[in-house]
């Protein structure tokens, strides 16, 4: 799709280095309010006033003067200090209707790492929002040009695992298949931890627990990790998100990465061994040069028993995955729904090209923040200052539960599972309601259902929490999916209409209106907010966008002129009828592409 304001921004550089600008400032083209003249604006002359010592109008005059005109603009007028350009109206509707494609590829490769729930009990609502702002960012950039590879790291050596493992074998407990797999472990974690809320059981316990935890870090019980990880994936896969490799931390360990990391650190001056105080015998790293402001910069990366730290192990991990460090290999792990193959780490794999990105996504909430700044340190410790550039950590908020933080331990907690259940039951009795002859009402209703927990996830900006609460996120009205949704179908319908009864014909793009030219504005707003989506590694700005866009074509199909509908499609005259319904097609098009980005399904009917 033609990039409009691309263009015209192009355009006002060029005329501003021919006025001796020497630096540039950013020059933001924007859609001029509905009261005043132009299609576009930039208040560029104000940014310059100061600079240029001169007044906003005076610039806004010599750069109207000096500005190329790109093709479709029909003239340019200075508004006070605003440069507001005129478009040709059957331009920017041939402009709006443009095919949508991805981006050709281009740069390095972007690994993104997002889920990576610890295999120990089902995932609850709180996972969502990573699940759905990893997935999401994945496809968006994936359109946008670059190389994307997915990755969700399996932490099959931590404590959670370790305590789920051993509740099944204190309890007794064999699996019969009466509930999901990671269910039901998980009733067994939140049991035992029911029990360890006495302190003496908890001390009594500790040692058994100990046992297992070390038999995990051997690799022996990896079969029992597999089996709760694959009931994992398939809530994973019932929300539509898919991967291309799966990381064991064990891996990572037996195949020495963690003691190869450690080696590039030592070999630095940031990192020592204290022979006194109270880091006596432990390897730390100081801190202090990437990170300010802190009381205490030094980090325990081995302990004084020789135990590593969750945060040395994350070190390796990030070294690997921007290349500083090699000897993973990997296998096939299963199909997906998609038909997309999943890899894993494996010590009887193959090498394969999987890692050695020059850019990181680390979605993970923010209560992480220092663990990930302590990557980007370790990164610049060992001089590479490029690659902890490239590290980025997208930081969530956290997700309430009807106004109420989460626990695992203590059960507190809905299930994706459930969520997704409850989801599609609702859309599933809204549309017996609304249209109780739909074909195809069971599908049609997940698609609703998990659209509306999807959007719920992503609409909201990363670092504004999430308060999840059923009314809210499986409204069918307002800033929500079934919203888009409902506007694509409707699309739909008319163009279903228009094909039996062979309506369509050549569009007359003389014969566009104001109604025409305001919708194909918003059609064009898709590119920039695409851009605008990758650039910030954020999806809520696509989110936003989409339903402006809804909102703009809801408006268009209600227009009314003297009580009159304004813009029937259907029933226009011959040329308009075509150019409406190219409008028509385009929008549809527009609404399923951003929904899918999204990781929403767009359906037909409703």
């Amino acid at each position: 799709m033609t990039d409009v304001r691309a263009t015209l921004k192009r355009a006002v550089a060029s005329a501003l280095e021919r006025m001796g600008v020497s630096e540039l400032p950013e020059i933001d083209i924007q859609e001029t309010p509905p009261d005043k003249p132009g299609d576009y604006g930039t208040p560029v002359a104000f940014q310059l006033a100061r600079v240029l010592r001169k007044a906003p109008p005076l610039i806004a005059r010599e750069l109207a003067e000096l500005v190329e005109l790109p093709a479709g603009v029909s003239r340019v007028e200075v508004v006070g200090g605003y440069v507001n350009f005129f478009y040709d109206p059957a331009f920017l509707v041939r402009a709006a209707l443009a095919p949508l494609a991805p981006a050709p590829k281009q740069g390095g490769k972007v690994l993104v790492e997002h889920t990576s729930v610890n295999p120990n009990k089902e995932l609850h609502v709180g996972h969502l929002r990573n699940v759905a702002l990893g997935d999401a960012i994945a496809r968006i950039l994936d359109f946008s040009g670059r190389r994307v590879e997915v990755l969700n790291y399996i932490d099959d050596t931590g404590r959670q695992s370790a305590e789920s493992l051993f509740a099944l074998e204190r309890y007794g407990l064999r699996y019969e298949g009466e509930r999901k797999y990671d269910h039901w472990v998980g009733e067994a974690y939140v049991r035992l931890h029911q029990e360890m809320s006495d302190a003496e059981r908890r001390a009594e316990l500790e040692p058994a627990i100990a046992a297992v935890l070390h038999r995990l870090e051997a690799g022996e019980l990896r079969g029992e990790i597999e089996k709760l990880l694959t009931a994992q994936l398939e809530t994973m896969w019932s929300l539509g998100a898919e991967y291309d490799v799966l990381v064991w931390e064990s891996d990572i360990v037996r195949e020495g990465l963690l003691q190869k990391a450690l080696g590039l650190l030592e070999a630095t001056p940031y990192v020592s061994r204290p022979s006194e105080g109270k880091y006596k015998g432990a390897l730390v790293m100081d801190t202090s040069t990437f990170i300010e402001g802190m009381e205490d910069p030094y980090l325990v990366l081995l302990r004084s028993d020789g135990t590593a730290t969750y945060t040395a192990k994350d070190i390796a991990f990030q070294f690997w995955k921007m290349g500083l460090l090699k000897g993973l290999r990997f296998k096939p792990f299963t199909r997906q729904p998609s038909g997309r193959e999943l890899y894993t780490s494996h010590p009887e794999g193959q090498p394969m090209p999987f890692g050695d990105a020059a850019e990181t996504i680390n979605v993970i909430d923010v209560r992480q923040s220092y663990p990930q700044q302590v990557l980007k340190a370790a990164l610049e410790a060992v001089g590479r200052h490029d690659l902890a550039a490239g590290a980025y950590h997208l930081a969530y908020e956290t997700v309430l539960l009807e106004g109420r933080p989460l626990s695992g331990r203590k059960g507190h907690t809905v299930s994706v599972d459930e969520v997704l259940e409850e989801a599609v039951r609702r859309a599933r009795a809204v549309i017996a309601e609304k249209n109780p002859e739909l074909e195809n009402p069971g599908e049609v209703a997940r698609m609703v259902g998990v659209g509306a927990v999807r959007f719920a996830m992503v609409k909201t900006e990363p670092k504004k929490q999430i308060d999840f609460r059923w009314d809210q996120a499986l409204s069918f009205e307002g800033d929500a999916a079934p919203y888009l949704q409902y506007a694509h179908a409707r699309a739909a319908s008319i163009l279903r209409k228009a094909e039996a009864e062979s309506l369509a014909d050549e569009p007359d793009f003389a014969r566009a209106t104001p109604y025409e030219v305001d919708l194909a504005k918003v059609l064009l707003r898709f590119a920039p907010s695409l851009a605008k989506s990758a650039e910030l590694k954020t999806p809520h700005v696509l989110a936003q966008y989409l339903l402006d866009l809804a909102a703009a074509w809801n408006a268009y199909y209600n227009a009314k002129e003297d009580g009159r509908p304004a813009t029937p499609v259907l029933g226009a005259p011959d040329g308009l009828r075509g150019l409406r319904l190219a409008l028509v097609a385009q929008l549809k098009q527009t609404l399923a592409a951003g929904l899918d980005l999204l990781g929403i399904a767009a359906p037909e009917a409703m």
